[in-house]
């Protein structure tokens, strides 16, 4: 069966979990297609070749090109991993914090303000320190902590003479004096696959910024929070299957516990995979596999051809014949 099956990978450069995902991929004799998002484009009116796709993966680091790709592609009847609405919830912080309040999992108290002014005084009234963040954005860049009024005028004076859409909105985050830690888990449809420890003596732990991993074992406590999270983030588009391909971070507060703190959805794991010996990206290809197969099963029982059957370059009935990629960016691999 996989071997009919049809996956794409939308990627922005390929990083080293991206090498391990085709690995996996070629390791399990998969049909796949790297779809560089630098060079793909998408007549609107003609979905062509990108409708033989039996589910494509999404890799791209830049949120808005991935999820305008997600949007159009799921407008398609195209499978994905994850949906558009998943990476909608996900990429931004306002949204992901809303689904986690309205599903009632803890997390640390966070404020929302559309000015300087009303931004200084919902500070004010919470009082310091707090941290303020990107509604957008990863790797912990952009994070401020402040420490009181003088850093606040300062930051929010910054925000506002930048202009941009997302420094408009100021999304103002409790300090939580942390253990020098936070924990990363990866979730991977209805499972708990694996948790690591990110440690350092900076107050942003994040491995980007140079925090190192450890094993961490997932609890009970820890799985619960975890699962419940990815549910929050799902939709009816992820077929029961939680919230899809997530990165659940976690943090310990000294009086509230474990609080989760941000969901990434297109994650980086190149130090959760060696720390915790777990190998992540053929588990994330086993459920792409399954999305797809699923999707598959569910257009035949439905009298619908299954859309691998077509071949790039080639017209979907109704469509045009735009071809997303080049041949030579096609890996076609045979069963043992």
């Amino acid at each position: 069966m996989h071997k009919r099956l049809k996956i794409g990978v939308l990627y922005s450069r390929v990083r080293v979990e991206e090498k391990w995902i085709f690995a996996a991929m070629e390791k399990r004799g998969l049909d796949y297609e790297r779809l560089d998002d630098r060079l793909i484009s998408f007549n609107l009116e003609a979905p062509g070749s990108w409708q033989t796709y039996d589910a494509v993966l999404e890799r791209s680091i830049s949120y808005n090109t991935g999820l305008y790709a997600l949007r159009i592609l799921n407008t398609w009847g195209v499978p994905t991993v994850n949906t558009a609405a998943v990476a909608e919830a996900c990429g931004d912080k306002l949204m992901t914090s809303a689904l986690l309040a309205k599903a009632g999992i803890p997390q640390p108290h966070n404020m929302v303000a559309f000015t300087p002014e009303s931004a200084l005084e919902t500070i004010e009234s919470y009082g310091y320190p707090v941290v303020l963040k990107p509604v957008v954005g990863s790797w912990g860049r952009l994070l401020a902590k402040i420490n009181d009024r003088d850093a606040a005028e300062a930051i929010l004076e910054h925000k506002a003479t930048l202009g941009s859409v997302q420094h408009s909105v100021f999304y103002i985050q409790e300090y939580i004096r942390k253990p020098g830690r936070d924990i990363r888990a990866i979730v991977v449809g209805d499972r708990v696959l694996t948790a690591i420890y990110r440690k350092s003596e900076h107050w942003i732990t994040n491995t980007a910024r140079g925090g190192e991993g450890e094993p961490c074992p997932i609890t009970p406590e820890i799985e619960a929070l975890c699962l419940g999270a990815a549910n929050a983030m799902a939709c009816p588009d992820t077929q029961g299957r939680g919230g899809g391909v997530l990165a659940v971070d976690l943090v310990e507060h000294p009086e509230r516990g474990l609080l989760v703190n941000e969901i990434n959805h297109t994650m980086e794991f190149h130090t959760a995979q060696p720390v915790s010996n777990v190998d992540i990206a053929d588990e994330i290809v086993h459920y792409v596999i399954g999305v797809a197969a699923e999707a598959r099963e569910r257009r035949l029982s439905n009298g619908v051809p299954a859309l691998g059957k077509f071949v790039v370059g080639t017209s979907v009935p109704g469509f045009g014949a735009e071809a997303p990629t080049t041949n030579k960016n096609r890996i076609s691999g045979g069963l043992p």
